[in-house]
């Protein structure tokens, strides 16, 4: 019933996925209604410690192809270790994505992204360093827009007093940092 019900939800099933050929690294974090190519998930490689955020659709082929020469193209696709892929993100074939990379939210990675980097837009492109996004992150956070886990839903005593917390510190910080 379970994986009836996780098909009609339109998840994968990353173990059969890995038993075709897709490789993952360890802490490999896949989030909901992720696509990885299944026609073609031998062709992509995810280093360690990534996360695809909601809807991320890593694509190894191009069927575009297919109505003009009868062929579709195929083509590796390399995640290096330590990279976030934000929500909604298009990785197309052929892309290598290095270490130590901020994919934002929406893009679309139609070439290779450099180690050590933000990259954001359709088509992705870099905008900065990791190190300048992190170092102007960092200052950004203090004791009053920093909080723990008792302040997500994991914790099962999260309830109203933090949600009111959280709310009044967004507004006046602009943002919060929660683990």
């Amino acid at each position: 019933m379970k994986k009836l019900l996780a098909r009609l939800r339109g998840e994968q099933d990353l173990n059969k996925l890995i038993k075709r050929g897709l490789v993952v690294g360890k802490d490999f974090k896949c989030m909901g209604e992720v696509i990885i190519d299944p026609s073609h998930c031998w062709h992509i490689k995810i280093g360690d410690n990534v996360t695809l955020a909601p809807r991320v659709h890593i694509l190894a082929h191009d069927a575009s192809t297919k109505v003009f020469l009868n062929y579709t193209k195929v083509s590796d696709v390399s995640i290096g270790n330590n990279v976030f892929v934000g929500a909604g993100t298009i990785v197309l074939p052929g892309v290598t994505i290095g270490n130590n990379v901020v994919v934002g939210a929406g893009s679309v990675v139609a070439s290779d992204i450099p180690e050590n980097v933000v990259a954001v837009g359709c088509p992705a492109r870099v905008i900065k360093p990791i190190e300048e996004f992190l170092d102007a992150e960092r200052q950004k956070m203090n004791s009053e827009n920093v909080f723990d886990e008792q302040f997500t839903l994991r914790d099962p005593n999260f309830g109203e007093e933090q949600r009111n917390t959280l709310q009044d510190a967004c507004r006046k910080h602009g943002c919060i940092y929660v683990k």
